[in-house]
């Protein structure tokens, strides 16, 4: 599990496409201290396991259902990725518990500056809607963030300096891809309610 506090960035070094999967190696930094193998991380969002690990340089497997599903499918070398390790008994929940595991991909649709700010809207499809509600939980590329105005195809982020300066969300622009994660609680709550009321129309 993960918090949806980003702790750090790192650098994809590497990655050996095979016809079935791909390998990732990233600097994992002062991140990398204490890891294990089968040791959880977040890779923008999407829980990845160490396999192996070379000082900073950590190794992680994706099959192709997480390239498909998620933006690690378009990385390259080079790119920086937001960074958390795995929640451990004890540690502050300073934003909302995540899984790791990507609903889905979306687009930015619009970026605009707001002060020292800044603002995104996001574009929703039909699998989002229903979970998508102002003012709850979401996490975009692993970042825990509250959801703003909600329109009938997008919606709204306000991102503050700090969280533009400690992740990769400031690099996002019109037309940029980002992994989506929605609140379990919510998914929790919105499915439940709509299998009862689904049985109860055939009573």
């Amino acid at each position: 599990m993960f918090t949806g506090i980003v702790q750090g960035t790192g650098t994809i070094i590497s990655i050996d496409k095979k016809s079935t999967s791909s390998t990732l190696s990233i600097d994992l930094g002062e991140l990398s201290s204490h890891l294990s193998l089968g040791s959880s991380v977040s890779i923008d969002g999407v829980c990845m396991t160490v396999t192996s690990q070379k000082d900073t340089i950590v190794f992680f497997d994706a099959i192709q259902e997480t390239l498909s599903r998620t933006t690690l499918g378009q990385a390259l070398e080079g790119d920086v990725v937001n960074l958390e390790r795995a929640l451990k008994m004890g540690d502050e929940l300073g934003g909302h518990l995540l899984s790791g595991h990507i609903m889905c991909k979306s687009s930015v649709v619009s970026r605009k500056s707001n002060g020292e700010g800044v603002d995104l809207e996001i574009s929703i499809n039909d699998e989002l809607k229903p979970y998508i509600m102002e003012k709850g939980y979401i996490a975009i590329d692993g970042i825990s963030l509250t959801i703003g105005k909600v329109n009938q195809n997008t919606f709204n982020l306000h991102l503050i300096p700090e969280t533009l300066e400690r992740t990769t969300i400031n690099s996002k622009i019109e037309g940029s891809l980002v992994n989506i994660e929605i609140d379990s609680i919510t998914q929790a709550v919105v499915s439940t309610v709509a299998s009862i009321m689904d049985n109860s129309t055939k009573i």
